[in-house]
C-alpha cells in the first residue's frame, strides 16, 4: 500500500494553485490587450469620425453652404478661375476681392479648423486644422497643416499630414489615389481643385523635402519637382499600423472656384 507523505500533498496543493493563478493572470492580460485593440482599431476611429463629420457640418453652416461645390439645383455653375496667386487679409481670414479675387482663409491658430479636404475616390470629406499636433488634431480625425508650409491657392506647397490608422484613419486609403483624382479644398472664400500628379511610395519620416514650397524628396531625390508651382502634399505613415516610413501625394493646383 503507497503511503503519501502530507509534504507531498501540500507541494501538490501548491503546485495547483500556481498554475490556477499564473491561468488567471494570462487570461486577464489577455482580455486586457483585448480591450486595448478593441478601443484603438474601433473606438477611437468611431468617435474621431464622428467628431470630424460634426466640424465640417459646423463650417458648412457657417459658410452657408449646401456642402461640397455642387451648385443648387437649377443654378447655372460658376466659372473656374484660372490658379492665381493668393493674397491674404491683414486679419487672416478670407475676403471677396474686386474683380473675382479672393483672399485664403488663413487662420492660424493651432488646432483651428478652417477648411474641408475632400478626396471623391476616398469618399473622404474631413476637416482641415492648422497643425500637426496629435493630440490637438490629428487624433481628433481631422487633416493637420504643417505650420510653414503655404495655404490653399498660394503659389508654394499647401502640405497636409493625416492618420493611416486609428483616430478616424482618414488617409488610410491614400495609396488608393491616381494620377488624375481630384482633391478639392474648401474654405470660407473658394473651392481649390488640385489634380494628383505623383506619388512617393516610401520615404523616411524625417525627410523634409516633401513639403519644402517645390517639393522634392531629400532621401530618393527622383521624386519631385524643379519648379515653382501651386502644389498639395498628403503625407501619412507607411506601412499601416507602423510609423517608421511616410509616403507623400503630390498635386497641382487645376482650378479655383470663389464661393458666391
Amino acid at each position: 500500500m503507497r503511503v503519501v507523505r502530507h509534504r507531498d500533498r501540500r507541494r501538490r496543493a501548491r503546485w495547483r494553485r500556481g498554475l490556477w493563478g499564473g491561468g488567471e493572470v494570462l487570461v486577464t492580460a489577455g482580455v486586457v490587450l483585448m480591450l486595448l485593440v478593441v478601443h484603438q482599431l474601433w473606438w477611437t476611429n468611431r468617435e474621431a469620425r464622428q467628431g470630424a463629420e460634426r466640424k465640417v457640418e459646423a463650417l458648412e453652416k457657417e459658410w452657408g453652404t449646401r456642402g461640397g461645390d455642387s451648385p443648387a439645383p437649377g443654378a447655372a455653375p460658376s466659372a473656374s478661375a484660372s490658379p492665381r496667386p493668393a493674397a491674404t487679409g491683414a486679419s487672416g481670414s478670407a475676403r471677396p476681392r474686386p474683380g473675382g479675387a479672393v483672399t485664403v482663409s488663413g487662420r492660424s491658430r493651432a488646432s483651428q479648423a478652417y477648411a474641408v479636404l475632400t478626396i471623391p475616390r476616398l469618399h473622404l470629406r474631413v476637416p482641415v486644422a492648422e497643425g500637426v499636433s496629435k493630440p490637438y488634431v490629428l487624433n481628433k480625425g481631422y487633416v493637420g497643416h504643417y505650420p510653414g508650409t503655404q495655404q490653399p491657392g498660394q503659389a508654394g506647397n499647401f502640405a497636409l499630414a493625416g492618420h493611416r490608422n486609428t483616430h478616424g484613419e482618414p488617409f488610410r486609403y491614400l495609396p488608393r489615389l491616381r494620377p488624375g483624382d481630384t482633391v478639392r479644398v474648401e474654405t470660407e472664400a473658394a473651392t481649390y481643385t488640385y489634380a494628383v500628379d505623383k506619388v512617393l511610395p516610401q520615404t523616411s519620416s524625417r525627410d523634409s523635402g516633401v513639403i519644402r514650397p517645390v517639393p522634392r524628396s531629400l532621401v530618393r531625390p527622383s521624386y519631385g519637382y524643379d519648379e515653382p508651382g501651386y502644389y498639395i502634399t498628403l503625407t501619412t505613415c507607411t506601412p499601416e499600423f507602423t510609423s517608421r516610413y511616410r509616403m507623400a501625394v503630390w498635386g497641382k493646383l487645376v482650378s479655383m472656384r470663389p464661393r458666391e
